[in-house]
């Protein structure tokens, strides 16, 4: 295997921003690119110069910026037909972005050069030239971006190379292949990879799509093949199914092929620039996602539990340390005593993995998930369980009752609902009202107002998300009803379950689990700044 530099182009911000349900706001693009620097990548590419006014903002606000590492480029198109270059739109937009890097696309389909521009193929190959050649002079790195060129190379292995060859012959820094419907496999890739290396040379990237669920294969194939610069996006986000995942193929190119990329040391900050990422686009991260996700290292059959405990590389790939992300031990009813022993450590509770203390907590775990519990994505709950069967639970409040009002007065006017909670808090008893869009709601403002005296840190708690999950839908309405809430104090998030045949109940019992676990965070940080 032999190591070579690898130039990593991310795109997250224009084609990554084309994907459904992306949006980045102008402050957003600017410290997504600050942060991309920071990460290493050698490319940021800003947006499409003549698209839009957001993307031509953002090139003249990222002058402002220092980077350090990254150089920026502007995308657009080859000039329109028959057109003099330096009289096109496109490309004088292009020039105005004042970018050192400019990337340009052209066609490498016949049929595309025949159905959708409507030219000769001379005309084609003239665009390429002549945009490439322009903007050569005027002191820019051009990257070529061959647009459909796996599918026009199998149409007509001649065109698409010449139209490669102009591209080079004008100058052109880098010639990127592009599968851009995303349907080549990664053998196709390989063999016309290596095929266009050998006729111009070692510049040679790859821009693939994940349509075929294939985009990170594709991109380490032309890799295999000699292409020293790979295009993608952080989290794979683009147009219908994805463009290339940045955040497998940096992994996948350092840990696994032993190239370079990035600055020293900065895969670790791997799963950090992805969730940075996702919050800037406003779109949940992808708990399945390799590498980076979740449950990327999340362990929940007991027989693999009790192999990692003994060797880590007995199911897992790497170290997850490595790209910034934890081993996680689920809890459930495929739980051994491995779980449940390594649970414990993690939550700081000694226990030896033979004790009855063990035992017990797995046949509560076996007793609740048969009523319906499930503790995967309710960790605070199961903690919360733990303390209680070995006795260290201490309740911070009691229930004495509560009571839900939902009014609707018109049909025309939404509905009023109205919580009322007593409670039992350290020796006092606590009588609240709480208003909300929802019952649920309405019970949450309840609590809080019931607790707040008490417990001033309660106001810092907010939910996050909110799930109801109907466990048998066969009996209809009197269907038992799981609800998962997920909670945020700022700096720490949580989960948590209740269950019952009444929506509210279920919603009442995780918001109880919720509020006791911060408590229980609370109490524990005051004995350790005890010690």
């Amino acid at each position: 295997m032999t190591t070579k530099r690898i130039l990593i182009y991310d795109t997250t911000l224009r084609d990554g921003a084309q994907g459904e349900g992306i949006s980045f706001s102008s402050a957003a693009k600017i410290r997504v690119a600050k942060r991309l620097d920071e990460f290493g990548v050698d490319y940021i590419e800003g947006g499409y110069a003549a698209s839009n006014p957001k993307d031509m903002a953002f090139f003249k606000d990222i002058k402002k910026e220092k980077l350090t590492h990254a150089k920026i480029a502007a995308f657009g198109s080859t000039r329109r037909a028959n057109v003099p270059v330096a009289e096109d739109v496109g490309t004088k937009a292009l020039i105005e972005a004042d970018t050192p890097v400019v990337t340009i696309f052209g066609k490498s389909w016949r049929f595309h050069v025949k159905e959708v521009l409507r030219v000769t193929e001379d005309e084609n190959r003239a665009m390429i030239a002549d945009t490439v050649r322009f903007l050569k002079q005027h002191k820019k790195e051009v990257i070529y971006d061959a647009e459909h060129f796996f599918d026009g190379y199998k149409d007509s292995p001649e065109h698409a190379l010449s139209t490669l060859k102009a591209a080079k012959d004008a100058g052109a820094d880098m010639l990127v292949l592009c599968d851009t419907n995303g349907g080549t496999l990664p053998g196709d890739i390989h063999r016309i990879t290596e095929e266009v290396i050998k006729k111009f040379g070692p510049a040679v990237g790859i821009h693939t799509h994940n349509d075929s669920e294939l985009g990170v294969a594709n991109s380490l194939s032309a890799v295999c093949a000699g292409a020293v610069q790979v295009q993608g996006t952080i989290n794979g986000h683009g147009e219908r199914c994805g463009n290339a995942n940045l955040t497998s193929i940096i992994p996948a190119l350092m840990l696994k092929m032993g190239h370079d990329c990035l600055k020293n040391d900065s895969l670790k900050h791997l799963r950090d620039v992805s969730l940075f990422v996702d919050e800037m686009a406003n779109v949940r991260p992808n708990r399945k996602a390799a590498y980076v996700g979740e449950s990327a290292f999340a362990h929940k059959a007991g027989m693999h539990v009790d192999a990692v405990c003994k060797s880590t590389k007995s199911f897992e790939h790497i170290e997850p340390e490595t790209v910034g992300n934890e081993r996680r031990i689920l809890v459930s009813e495929l739980s051994g005593a491995s779980n449940v022993f390594l649970k414990a450590v993690e939550m700081g509770v000694a226990l030896d993995k033979s004790s009855p203390e063990v035992k017990e907590i797995l046949r509560e775990l076996e007793r609740l998930e048969k009523n319906g519990y499930a503790f995967e994505a309710a960790e605070a709950s199961f903690k919360m369980l733990v303390q209680k069967v070995l006795k260290a639970h201490k309740p911070f409040f009691e229930l004495d009752g509560f009571r839900v009002i939902v009014e609707k007065r018109h049909k025309d006017e939404p509905c009023i609902s109205e919580a009322t909670i007593k409670l039992s808090v350290k020796g006092e008893t606590e009588l609240t009202v709480g208003e909300g869009d929802g019952p649920v709601d309405a019970l949450n403002s309840a609590l809080r107002q019931a607790l707040t005296r008490f417990y001033p840190d309660i106001q810092k708690v907010f939910l996050t998300d909110y799930r109801v999950r109907i466990l048998d839908p066969e009996v209809a309405t009197a269907a038992k009803t799981r609800v998962i809430i997920e909670s945020s104090d700022g700096a720490k998030t949580w989960g948590t379950v209740g269950v019952s045949g009444n929506i509210i109940e279920a919603s009442w019992e995780a918001l109880v689990d919720s509020v006791e676990y911060k408590l229980f965070l609370d109490e524990e940080e005051k004995k350790k700044n005890r010690k």
